[in-house]
């Protein structure tokens, strides 16, 4: 091989190499702002990434929202009914979150199971379900009519407790 081909071979190597190098450093720069959706189900089953933040989402439980009178901390559980996961949140919940709606929540899974949620995002209107808490619920069995049945009935129902809690 003459001198001149050797060169430009040796130029031709090191700019792939190089930009392997970068698209490599760029993939792994990435690889930590990536947050994938979970269902309780894959998060029950151990599918889910410890202390890494993911996206959870489902239904939020009835009866399970806890509020500490004294700060911002929140304790609910979201459900895809068939399995649950805690979520603890220190912060302002959105005006539309509620008991029976569907949830998004952005967090770290901790060793005991339960989310430590740095975001909650809830549905905009009552007619709206995050298409991840749609397609988790379907797995489980549930259609979205199903479970926008059961939200309605649980709005009407915790209307219902607080047109009563205000007349007395």
């Amino acid at each position: 091989m003459r001198a001149k081909r050797k060169q430009k071979l040796f130029v031709i190597l090191g700019l792939v190499s190089l930009a392997a190098i970068a698209v490599g450093l760029t993939l792994y720069a990435l690889r930590s702002n990536i947050n994938l959706f979970f269902s309780p189900v894959q998060i029950s089953a151990g599918d889910a990434p410890l202390e890494r933040q993911i996206r959870a989402g489902g239904m939020v439980r009835e009866g399970t929202v806890a509020r500490d009178p004294d700060s911002l901390e929140v304790v609910f559980t979201v459900t895809d009914y068939v399995e649950d996961v805690e979520v603890r949140y220190s912060g302002i919940l959105p005006d539309l979150f509620r008991e029976g709606q569907g949830v998004v929540v952005v967090g770290e899974l901790q060793q005991g199971g339960w989310l430590r949620a740095d975001q909650v995002l809830a549905r905009h209107d009552e007619n709206y379900m995050p298409p991840e808490v749609a397609q988790a619920l379907e797995e489980a069995g549930y259609s979205p009519e199903d479970y926008q049945a059961k939200a309605a009935e649980v709005g009407k129902r915790l209307e219902a407790q607080q047109d009563g809690a205000g007349q007395n």
